[in-house]
C-alpha cells in the first residue's frame, strides 16, 4: 500500500510543480492571474472502523484555483491601453465566422483593426454600453452591449459664404505700375510676378463637400494722395486656386474689389461686404457663392502690412484624430474639426464565483455555472473598479514566491521519491528472505 501512497505524492508534487511552472512561464503575461494547487488527504475507511486504526492512503489533488488578486500597472502611451483599478472584467466578443461567443479578460491592451473595431490581440471586440451625443447610456444589459467601432469622419460640411479680413496697408506702399510691365496703355497685373502687386493673403474656404480651397487677394496700390485729393486707392484681384473672382454684376467683365481710404487711413469705400458672382469649385454640380468684407479693421497707416484678423464661416468634415477612454468608462473620440463624440461606455462584468470561471488562454475566461451569470456595471459604480487609461495590469505573479514554491514542491517531490525507494528495498527484503 505504501507504494501507492508515495505514487500519490509524486503525482501530486508534480502537478504543483507544472502549476508553478505555468505561473512562472506568464510572470510578464498581461491580464494574466496566478493559480495554487490545493491537495487534500486520502482516507480508507469504513462507518464501523476505530478512528484510531485509520491509515492515510495518501494525496490527490482537490483542485489548481486561481488567485484574481489584483496585479500591478505598467504605463502606456496608447490611449487604447486600460487597465481596471478594482474589481470587473472587460467584456470581448469574437465575430460569427470564428464562432468565438462571449468572453472575459483583465487584459486591457486593446488596438484598431483594419474595419476600425477596437478589439483584443485575438481579434474579440471590446464591448460597451450604446450611448446618447451626452455620453449617457441608452440602453444596459448583455444583449445590449455594442462592439466599439471608431468612426472615421464627424459633422457635415459647411460651405464657406462670408469671408471676413482685418488689415493693415502700409501707407508709404509704392504704386507698382511705376516699376512694371504696360501692355499698351493698360496695368497688368500678373499673380505669378510679385513686382506687380504689393501684398497678398491667403485664406482657406471650403466647397458644399468640405474640400479645402485656398482663396487668395492680391492687393494692389493704384494712388497715393494728390493735391486736394487726400484719398489714396487699391485694387484686390482675388482667385480661388486658378480661378479669379468676379466682383461685377457682368460675367463679361472682370471687375475687382476697388478700395478707397481717408486722409486718416481709413477704409471710406466699400462700406459693405461685396458679393463675387458665382464660382464653380472643382468637382462641384452647383456654383458657390462668397462674400468678402474687409470693412472690420482694415486700415491704411505708415506701419508695415499685418493681417490682424481673419475668419470663414464654412467648416470641412472633421477626421478622427484622437480617441480617450475615461475613469468612468466613457469613450470619445476627438476630431480635426474640433467635434468630439462620445462612442460608448465601456462596460464591466463581475462573478459571485471568480474561480468557477473556465480558462480560455489569453488572459480570457468563460461563465459557467460555478461561476454564476455575469453581473454587469459601469466602471466605478456598483463595487465596480474604476478605469485607467494609459496603462496595462501585469501579471499577479510574484516570482520570488513563486521560486519558494517550485524549491518546496521540488522537496516535496524527492520526498515522496525517496519513500517509494524505501518501500521498494523493504519489498526487497522480504522477498529475499522467503528465497
Amino acid at each position: 500500500m505504501s507504494f501507492f501512497t508515495s505514487l500519490s505524492g509524486l503525482q501530486a508534487a508534480q502537478t504543483d510543480m507544472s502549476t508553478i511552472s505555468h505561473n512562472l512561464a506568464n510572470v510578464q503575461t498581461n491580464g494574466f492571474k496566478k493559480s495554487t494547487t490545493q491537495f487534500a488527504d486520502v482516507i480508507a475507511s469504513t462507518a464501523n472502523m476505530n478512528p484510531s486504526q485509520m491509515v492515510g492512503s495518501g494525496v490527490v489533488v482537490k483542485a489548481v484555483r486561481q488567485q484574481f488578486g489584483q496585479g500591478g500597472f505598467t504605463q502606456s502611451s496608447s490611449a487604447l491601453d486600460v487597465a481596471i483599478s478594482g474589481d470587473g472584467f472587460f467584456i470581448v466578443k469574437g465575430d460569427e465566422k470564428s464562432g468565438n461567443g462571449v468572453s472575459y479578460t483583465r487584459n486591457g491592451s486593446f488596438q484598431v483593426d483594419a474595419d476600425r473595431y477596437v478589439v483584443d490581440a485575438q481579434g474579440n471586440k471590446l464591448q460597451v454600453y450604446p450611448v446618447d451625443g451626452s455620453g449617457a447610456v441608452v440602453a444596459t444589459g448583455l444583449s445590449s452591449t455594442v462592439s466599439l467601432r471608431l468612426p472615421q469622419t464627424s459633422g457635415t460640411p459647411e460651405e464657406t459664404e462670408n469671408v471676413k479680413l482685418g488689415l493693415n496697408l502700409n501707407a508709404g506702399s509704392a504704386i507698382p505700375s511705376d516699376n512694371v510691365k504696360f501692355d499698351d496703355t493698360e496695368y497688368k497685373f500678373d499673380r505669378f510676378d510679385p513686382t506687380t502687386y504689393n501684398q497678398s493673403v491667403q485664406t482657406t474656404v471650403y466647397d458644399a463637400n468640405g474640400n479645402a480651397l485656398t482663396l487668395t487677394n492680391y492687393f494692389v496700390r493704384e494712388t497715393k494722395p494728390a493735391g486736394t485729393d487726400a484719398t489714396s486707392t487699391w485694387k484686390v484681384y482675388s482667385f480661388v486656386g486658378d480661378q479669379q473672382l468676379n466682383a461685377g454684376d457682368d460675367p463679361n467683365t472682370m471687375k475687382q474689389i476697388e478700395l478707397t481710404f481717408d486722409s486718416t487711413g481709413k477704409l471710406s469705400d466699400p462700406t459693405t461686404p461685396i458679393t463675387f458672382m458665382g464660382f464653380l469649385a472643382p468637382g462641384a454640380t452647383s456654383e458657390q457663392v462668397l462674400k468678402l468684407d474687409l470693412t472690420a479693421g482694415t486700415t491704411q497707416v505708415s506701419s508695415p502690412f499685418s493681417l490682424n484678423s481673419t475668419s470663414q464661416d464654412g467648416s470641412p468634415v472633421g477626421q478622427i484624430e484622437g480617441v480617450t477612454i475615461g475613469d468612468d468608462g466613457t469613450v470619445t473620440a476627438s476630431f480635426s474639426n474640433g467635434d468630439t463624440q462620445a462612442l460608448g461606455k465601456v462596460v464591466l462584468a463581475s462573478f459571485t464565483n471568480n474561480a468557477g470561471l473556465r480558462q480560455l488562454g489569453n488572459s480570457t475566461w468563460a461563465a459557467t455555472g460555478f461561476s454564476g451569470d455575469a453581473r454587469l456595471g459601469e466602471p466605478g459604480t456598483n463595487g465596480f473598479g474604476g478605469l485607467m487609461s494609459g496603462a496595462i495590469e501585469r501579471s499577479n505573479v510574484d516570482i520570488t514566491e513563486e521560486l519558494v514554491n517550485l524549491i518546496a514542491a521540488q522537496r516535496n517531490f524527492q520526498a515522496n521519491a525517496k519513500a517509494l525507494d524505501t518501500a521498494s528495498q523493504m519489498s526487497q527484503t522480504i522477498f529475499n528472505i522467503r528465497s
